[in-house]
C-alpha cells in the first residue's frame, strides 16, 4: 500500500500572516535592547572608567565606586533615601488601604470620591513637586496663610530646615501615590470571595477583625506589587525633588536619583555618576529579584 505525500506549497499571503506579529514588534524589541538594555550595559562600563565631561573608556577598576563610597554627599542622598523611601511606602500602603477599605463598603457616590482620590495619580511629579513647594514655602503658603489670619506662633519651616527638608518630600509623594494603592486594593477586595465574609460574620466576627485576619491576608499579591511599585518610584524619584527642593537646602534633600544627575550632567564627573546609576540598579535589583523568586517558586509549588 503505498503511500502517498501531499505537498502544499505556502502561499505569501501565509508567510506574510505568519510572520507580520515579528515584524510588528522588531523595532520595538530593537528599541528595548538598545535603548535600555543596551545603556545599562554602557553605564556599567563608564563606571569603571575615568570619564569626567565625556565618556572615557580608560579602565581604572573599582577606583569610581570607591570615590563613590567616600563621598558624603552620596551618603546624605542614601540615608534620605531610607526615610523618604520607608515613610513613603509605608504610609502610602496604610492610607490606600484604608482608603480601598472604605470605599468597599458600597458607599454612595463612590465612582465620584474614587476619581477625586486617584486624580493626584493623573499628574506628572513635576507639577505635584511645584504645588507642594508653592504650599509649603513659609512666605507663601500654609504657613503664611495661618499666620495672616492670626495664628502667629505657627510655623511650618520645614521645605528650609535642613534636618526636615526630606518630610516635605514625604508629604508630596504620598499625596500622588496613595490613590493608586488605594485603586490597586479596591480591585483586590472586589474579587475577595464575599461567601467567606458572610460566613465569618455570621461567626460573630466584627467587620474590622474579618477584614485583618481575613480579607487583607488573602491580598498577600497585592502587598507585594504594590510594595515593588512603591519602592521603584522611590528609588528612582528625581522630578519630584528637582521640582520641589532642587536638592536643598544645600544637599539636605538630595536623593540617589538627583545625585547622579548632578555629577553626571552639571559637575562633569559621569565615571562617579555612573557608579551611582548602578547602585540604583542594584537596590531595584535587590527587590524586584527576591519577589520575582517568590512569585516562580509559587508557581512551580501549585
Amino acid at each position: 500500500m503505498s503511500v502517498m505525500m501531499v505537498h502544499t506549497k505556502t502561499s505569501p499571503l501565509d508567510a506574510l500572516q505568519r510572520w507580520l506579529p515579528k515584524l510588528v514588534m522588531a523595532p520595538t524589541v530593537v528599541m528595548i535592547l538598545v535603548g535600555f538594555y543596551g545603556y545599562i550595559f554602557w553605564t556599567l562600563v563608564l563606571s569603571f572608567t575615568n570619564s569626567s565631561f565625556m565618556p572615557s573608556y580608560k579602565w581604572v577598576g573599582l577606583q569610581q565606586y570607591a570615590r563613590l563610597m567616600a563621598n558624603d554627599r552620596w551618603w546624605v542622598a542614601s540615608q534620605n533615601l531610607l526615610v523618604f523611601g520607608g515613610l513613603f511606602i509605608g504610609v502610602s500602603l496604610v492610607i490606600g488601604v484604608f482608603l480601598a477599605v472604605l470605599l468597599d463598603q458600597r458607599i454612595r457616590r463612590e465612582g465620584f470620591i474614587r476619581t477625586i482620590y486617584l486624580y493626584p495619580m493623573a499628574l506628572s511629579m513635576i507639577v505635584t513637586g511645584t504645588a507642594w513647594q508653592w504650599l509649603l514655602n513659609p512666605g507663601l503658603g500654609i504657613d503664611k496663610m495661618l499666620r495672616d489670619w492670626g495664628w502667629e506662633g505657627f510655623r511650618f519651616d520645614w521645605l528650609v530646615d535642613p534636618d526636615r527638608v526630606v518630610y516635605c518630600l514625604v508629604i508630596a509623594a504620598v499625596w500622588q501615590a496613595s490613590g493608586f494603592v488605594m485603586a490597586l486594593f479596591l480591585a483586590g477586595l472586589r474579587g475577595v470571595d464575599q461567601s467567606i465574609v458572610r460566613a465569618a460574620q455570621i461567626d460573630g466576627a466584627s467587620l474590622p477583625i474579618i477584614y485583618l485576619r481575613i480579607v487583607l491576608p488573602s491580598l498577600r499579591p497585592v502587598f507585594f506589587s504594590a510594595l515593588m511599585i512603591l519602592a521603584h518610584i522611590a528609588i528612582k524619584s528625581f522630578d519630584l525633588v528637582a521640582a520641589m527642593t532642587a536638592g536643598g537646602p544645600g544637599y539636605a534633600s538630595d536623593l540617589p536619583a538627583m545625585f547622579m544627575y548632578n555629577f553626571t550632567f552639571s559637575r562633569g564627573q559621569m565615571g562617579i555618576g555612573s557608579a551611582s546609576a548602578m547602585m540604583m540598579l542594584g537596590a531595584i535589583l535587590m527587590i524586584l529579584v527576591p519577589y520575582l523568586y517568590s512569585e516562580l517558586r509559587g508557581k512551580r509549588h501549585d
